[in-house]
């Protein structure tokens, strides 16, 4: 079987992106999503799951995706998974961390710019549509913002 390296997610944001640029000029756009997700126990009783997800956006997509998204909106990423590793400077402990490498990305019931809570719902012109999640009998599709 081929190794496959694909991640899509829908969640919302847990802080404004923040813009770098590299020295060469490249964008590098950063910030974390929360997805979670909910289902009833053996009992009944409805259990909830959030993950937060670090992500990194390059390019132009990345600006443009910065320039339409703040804390709390909706959106939904393609990517891939990246492990980065490094050794503090201080304990000279090695760490890790893995992160999604955003390729596209699509508008999720955000708020157009200027706009109010009542156009939360509009849809906007997107890149691609997101695929409807794929979701399991007693599974249901809620964020927690």
């Amino acid at each position: 079987m081929a190794a496959n390296n694909s991640v899509h997610l829908i969640g919302n944001l847990t802080r404004d992106p923040e813009v770098r640029v590299t020295p060469k000029g490249t964008s590098i756009v950063s910030y974390s999503l929360a997805v979670n997700r909910r289902w009833k126990d053996e009992s009944g009783q409805v259990k909830e799951e959030v993950t937060f997800v670090e992500c990194e956006h390059w390019g132009k997509g990345g600006e443009v995706f910065a320039k339409h998204h703040k804390k709390g909106d909706r959106a939904a990423i393609d990517g891939r998974l990246k492990m980065d590793q490094w050794e503090d400077k201080t304990t000279k402990e090695k760490k890790t961390r893995l992160k999604v490498v955003v390729e596209d990305f699509a508008f999720v019931n955000s708020r157009p710019a200027g706009g109010s809570a009542e156009d939360a719902d509009t849809p906007r012109p997107a890149r691609r549509p997101a695929p409807a999640p794929a979701t399991a009998p007693g599974l249901e599709d809620d964020v927690p913002f």
